[in-house]
């Protein structure tokens, strides 16, 4: 819950200015749980200022190319009353580091495939992993099932989820 002296509190125009994003893009955020707001007495929104560390773990995990539900489930495990302090960033940075590993392992091993892919001149499409003839895949489940194995290869289990 958050509780804060209302001079300490931002207008939402504020918070967009200082943070250099649009007003749209804050409500978006709060719809989505990533920040949490107080009303004043005329309805109108009022952030902590810790909200703008929010924003700049927001604006780091796009950065890095996480989608914000990623983005979201860091920020639970951050302080919503007060700015992250460096061992709150330093545990959040340490999960950023697995998932980046983790992308970085599937995209070599698509760019493995890729590379046998160009290089076979695509003269045996029956066999190539990228390309699905007459949806044969469609047995195997939704999406594109070969793909995913390339994902699959290259990337470590997800030990994260239950």
């Amino acid at each position: 819950m958050l509780s804060c002296v209302p001079d300490e509190l931002l207008s939402i125009g504020a918070v967009a200015a200082r943070a250099g994003i649009s007003v749209p893009a804050i409500r978006y955020y709060e719809e989505r749980g990533l920040l949490t707001s107080l009303r004043d007495a005329g309805g109108r929104r009022r952030f902590p200022r810790s909200v703008l560390r929010r924003l700049a773990v927001v604006a780091a995990g796009q950065r890095i190319g996480l989608s914000l539900a990623e983005v979201g489930e860091a920020l639970s495990q951050l302080p919503s009353d007060r700015a992250p302090s460096a061992s709150d960033w330093a545990r959040v940075g340490e999960q950023w580091q697995l998932l980046l590993d983790a992308r970085l392992r599937e995209l070599q091993a698509l760019r493995t495939s890729l590379t046998e892919c160009i290089g076979c001149g695509c003269l045996s499409l029956d066999r190539c992993g990228l390309f699905n003839p007459a949806d044969e895949a469609a047995t195997e489940g939704q999406g594109s099932r070969w793909l995913r194995g390339a994902h699959q290869a290259g990337a470590a289990p997800d030990r994260s989820r239950g």
